[in-house]
């Protein structure tokens, strides 16, 4: 077996929040469990026990308790989980009211705020009661196009305190690429800013908001907060009122906490919207909330004493999934921003200032510090640090160890992956086991996942397709504007009747029982019939010190497909014959004669989505002659004019 980068010490397992997990299991069913391994089995074997367990230990608070945890483990999709309860998302998240800070918000403008829970409670008391005013009500959509602020948050509480729907995308989305997403669902109120800050710069987005605000005819209601300046006009913003005017005067108000079905529709989350018009999935209050208590509790050992801190906006489900960490009474960290500004070590200083004890961060932004050869642990003080989280790609092994060897020696490094489709995870990580280079430690308890390999067979020990052979509590209840199903149904469950087929191509080891992620299974290469992930191709070009990024795309070529490599070079380099062959030489050593491209070629900039995903999908598109639709939901839309030039010459 492998050497593993760490090892968590018998103090730190003892501790951990899934040990006292596993004893209360044993004592409740008179079980044996001893290992990770072994409560997993469990939790897959024994889904409605699992829970049915994790529902008491959460504390989940409820009106009403529910008459069965799922009435159909085979109805998939379409199991009803915990049928019969009443409860209210917001309430379970607002159930502290005490000094304890509940968020610190920072920005690039270095302006500070704090707020206790009872200060939060009070904000969402007062939103909540202004909103209902607006004949705001269950089953009605209230929308954030906002930057990360405490508003937002407050905003989402408010709304869910009624019943009503939240969906949001932040303010560095175009006015088209908003409308697109926010109209589909015909929201009924809006909170937005009159403006954000990015590399030092203000950027004013009035004039988006009145543009969005115009093109949604369901809004009657846009409430605009002030975070770039005091008070601006808002009259060409239609039916606009200021977020101050707009919050009920009175304090010390109770929140009058709709009591719903558990199943009742809490989120509308947003597919990146790379290959058509973005999927507007629909998430259940109870699903979301059981399902973030279990990863933030269990998984990410978050404690009330713990700072929780991801570099997020509110158009990515891990802003969703940090926000629960509220129901721990934990402190919630924000920041608004670039990270790498004013220079890399801005999140590091952030970190040291707050006493931050558990970091979130994408495999992109990993990567970046690598390549700039920046090391955290030499310029700041980290002691407070003790677990970093990342997702959003797939990390290199090199990544992993890069973070042990710059970052902290000592620290729980949490990768875990999973998606906007369940906000949550299918493979996390677990504080009691030890972190091998490249893998995600496990997949996640109660998540029946498999790889399986193109007959469907489960494969270990050899990249397969990731599936899930059971329901869980927080998969989408449906789709938006999907009537008979068909969308939902297509999106999971055409490949593999009853199982969901997730789109990730995985490695399942036998022998440590971790999860390797090599990249979304439609953009896996098949030169002469054999599947690469192109994770292992950007593997080894982070290697490369000539190399800043690179996209590797599949073309169809004289009856097979060709893989044509493009780079972004670092500054000072150019793409020499020399040059060429070194990327040849990587691949064909390191990884495999297969993966050596066809063509490698030099772009000036690579497509990412507004989450930081690289965008393989829309190059394939645009390589193989298909439309490229939605560009907006790319964070670079400009970079895919250089693909369109380049095309002619490649057919």
């Amino acid at each position: 077996m492998r050497k593993p980068l760490w090892t968590p010490s018998e103090e730190r397992k003892r501790d951990a929040n899934l040990t006292r997990f596993m004893e209360v299991v044993n004592a409740r069913y008179q079980s044996t469990l001893a290992s990770y391994s072994d409560l997993y089995n469990w939790s897959v074997n024994n889904i409605p026990d699992f829970w049915q367990t994790v529902w008491d230990f959460a504390e989940i608070k409820a009106s009403k308790p529910y008459d069965a945890v799922v009435e159909d483990l085979s109805v998939f999709p379409g199991a009803r989980w915990f049928s019969g309860a009443r409860l209210n998302f917001a309430e379970n998240l607002l159930r502290y009211r005490d000094d304890h800070p509940a968020f610190i918000f920072t920005g690039e403008t270095q302006v500070s705020r704090r707020m206790t829970y009872a200060e939060l409670y009070d904000s969402v008391a007062r939103l909540s009661r202004s909103l209902a005013e607006a004949s705001v009500g269950a089953g009605d959509r209230v929308v954030g196009y906002m930057p990360n602020l405490i508003e937002t948050v407050v905003a989402m509480l408010a709304a869910s305190s009624l019943g009503a729907t939240w969906s949001s995308c932040a303010t560095d989305i175009g006015p088209a690429a908003a409308i697109e997403r926010l109209g589909q669902v015909e929201p009924k109120v809006m909170i937005t800013a009159d403006g954000y800050f990015y590399k030092g710069k203000t950027f004013d987005t009035l004039g988006h908001a009145a543009e969005v605000a115009r093109g949604i005819p369901s809004l009657q209601k846009v409430i605009v907060v002030s975070y770039t300046r005091q008070r601006p006009d808002l009259s060409q913003i239609p039916n606009a009122v200021h977020y101050d005017d707009f919050l009920a005067k009175e304090t010390n108000l109770e929140i009058p906490f709709a009591q719903l079905p558990f199943d009742h529709p809490q989120y509308i989350m947003f597919s990146s919207g790379t290959t058509g018009k973005p999927k507007c999935m629909v998430q259940g209050a109870g699903g979301v909330l059981i399902n973030h208590l279990k990863e933030l509790i269990l998984h990410t050992d978050l404690k009330r004493s713990d700072r929780i801190f991801y570099i997020t906006s509110c158009s990515w489900m891990m802003w969703n999934w940090l926000i629960s960490s509220l129901a721990i009474g934990a402190t919630v960290v924000l920041y608004d921003g670039n990270p790498n500004y004013p220079d890399p070590g801005a999140m590091w200083k952030l970190i040291q200032d707050e006493k931050i004890t558990i970091f979130g961060c994408s495999a992109s932004y990993l990567h970046f510090l690598k390549k700039e050869g920046f090391s955290p642990r030499r310029q700041y003080d980290l002691s407070s640090l003790r677990e970093i989280s990342q997702t959003g790609s797939p990390l290199s092994a090199e990544g992993f160890e890069y973070v042990y060897r710059e970052i902290k020696p000592d620290l729980h490094f949490n990768s875990i992956s999973g998606g906007t489709d369940i906000n949550g995870c299918f493979a996390a990580g677990s504080p009691i086991l030890p972190v091998y280079a490249g893998e995600l430690q496990s997949p996640a308890l109660g998540m029946k996942i498999r790889a399986y390999d193109e007959k469907a067979n489960p494969v270990y020990d050899e990249q397969g397709e990731l599936v899930c052979e059971a329901p869980a509590p927080s998969m989408p209840l449906y789709f938006w504007n999907d009537p008979d199903g068909s969308k939902y149904h297509r999106a999971y469950f055409d490949v593999y009747p009853g199982v969901w087929r997730h789109g990730d191509y995985v490695l399942i080891h036998s022998d440590t029982g971790g999860v390797t992620f090599y990249g979304r299974s439609d953009a896996v290469l098949k030169p002469s019939g054999v599947r690469i992930g192109t994770a292992e191709i950007y593997a080894q070009m982070e290697k490369l010190p000539e190399i800043a990024d690179s996209l590797a795309i599949g073309q169809n070529y004289h009856d097979d497909q060709r893989v044509i490599l493009f780079v972004k070079l670092a500054a000072g380099y150019a793409l020499t014959d020399a040059l060429k062959e070194k990327i040849k030489k990587t691949l064909r050593e390191n990884a495999s004669p297969r993966h050596v491209p066809a063509l490698i070629l030099e772009a000036p900039d690579i497509p990412y989505t507004l989450n930081m995903k690289k965008v393989e999908s829309a190059v394939t598109n645009i390589l193989n002659g298909r439309t490229v639709t939605n560009r907006d939901a790319l964070i670079n839309p400009s970079s895919l004019e250089f693909f369109e030039r380049v095309v002619e010459n490649l057919r």
